[in-house]
Order: structure tokens, then sequence, then C-alpha cells
């Protein structure tokens, strides 16, 4: 099994919340928070402000709290994944798309009230928790979990877990 820990920043300024479109391999494309793998040894928030330099030309100068955590089990693709997703609470510079690893092709501040229909595309572990919070604000961490079954990522079920 391959296992990994990536990170989102949510981003809110004026216009609404930051959000990448992130184009994958198949060409298709989809968004989410800025954000990407924490590589081993990295500490999880100097790894997600590198991914959000990265990808928006933005430095997050300080962090706020951690909103959610997120398990995603892929047996049958031989993986799991970790996710963390902070809040930035401070953030500088001037917004430019510029990723190194080619992935984020366009960034743009999304109101809250359309945030559900611009990450319509996205995996259920990116969508549905990010989606929540956007509508419900909680004021403590929470954690989802997901079990995805199949082997053709065509045609993946994918489950919340309890």
């Amino acid at each position: 099994m391959r296992s990994w820990l990536v990170a989102g920043a949510v981003i809110e300024g004026p216009e609404g919340m930051l959000l990448v479109a992130n184009r994958r391999r198949t060409g298709e494309v989809d968004w989410s928070t800025p954000g990407g793998v924490i590589d081993e040894g990295e500490e999880v928030l100097a790894g997600l402000a590198r991914e959000v330099h990265e990808e928006t030309g933005l430095a997050v100068v300080s962090w706020g709290e951690l909103l959610y955590g997120i398990e995603v089990h892929a047996p049958d693709l031989g993986w799991d994944l970790r996710v963390e997703v902070h809040r930035a609470a401070e953030v500088r510079g001037d917004l430019r798309i510029d990723d190194p690893d080619g992935i984020v092709v366009d960034a743009c501040w999304v109101a809250p009230a359309a945030c559900p229909d611009r990450l319509a595309a996205a995996h259920p572990w990116v969508r549905e928790p990010l989606s929540a919070w956007v509508s419900e604000r909680w004021p403590a961490r929470r954690d989802f979990r997901y079990l995805v079954e199949g082997a053709d990522p065509r045609d993946l079920v994918v489950s919340p877990l309890a």
C-alpha cells in the first residue's frame, strides 16, 4: 500500500475563497483549495506554505486553525491518503499561476455560494468536506473518512465511513 499526506489551504479574501484548477493526467480539470503532497520529513505547515506559493505565488504569513482532516482508503488501487486542511490567517503577494508541477492551470476567488458548483467535478473527499465547511463554518476540527472501491478510476465507488 502506498500512503501519503496531502495538505490544503483555505484562503479567504474579499471576493471569497481561493480555489485552483487542477489539470489531471486524463486532461480533465477539477477545482480544489491550493495545496499538495507534503514531502517526507517536511513539517505539514511548511510544506503547505511551499505548495501554496508554488501554485499561486502567495506567501502564507501565518496559519489559523486546522479545519478538518480526511482519510481515504483505496485498497483496490493500493493507496491510503491522509489530508489536513488548514485556514491561512494572513497571506501576502499577488496571485499568479506558475506551478512547477504543471498541475495548477488557473486560480480564482469564488463566492461561498458558488463553491459547491465550482467543486462539482472534484473527488467526493475534496468536494464534500469543503462544501460542508463553507456552509456550516464549524468551530472545531472535524474528520471525514472514505472508502474507495474498484480498480478502474472511471468506475470507482466512493463511500463515506462513519
